[in-house]
């Protein structure tokens, strides 16, 4: 069963996003961060493996961060506030659209 929750971490000043699987690990994770609430990452654990795969990893990090590298219920002091599938799905898109905006305004300059 997939769940979707979010985590406020006070030392970053981040709102940690997730969809999560039957056994804890994070599908898909989205970083907002700072009082203007900044997407910073909104990275998908199956394009990350496809990235690794094809040798792109590094430019797919830079575009949309990594996804947590252990099951959720490792975590200590997290408290999740749970989510519907549509509230996750609202900030993932917005965050995703932030990210890759970053990323072709990085690559316009580098030209």
């Amino acid at each position: 069963m997939t769940r979707w929750f979010r985590s406020y971490w006070a030392e970053e000043d981040t709102w940690f996003y997730f969809e999560a699987d039957a056994d804890g690990w994070v599908t898909r994770q989205v970083e907002i961060q700072g009082p203007l609430q900044r997407p910073i990452a909104a990275a998908s654990l199956a394009e990350w493996e496809a990235a690794q795969q094809a040798g792109a990893l590094a430019e797919y990090e830079a575009t949309f961060g990594i996804t947590a590298e252990v099951p959720v219920h490792q975590w200590d002091a997290h408290e999740p506030q749970d989510l519907t599938a549509g509230e996750f799905e609202t900030v993932w898109l917005t965050a995703r659209a932030a990210c890759q905006a970053r990323a072709r305004a990085r690559s316009t300059r580098g030209t």
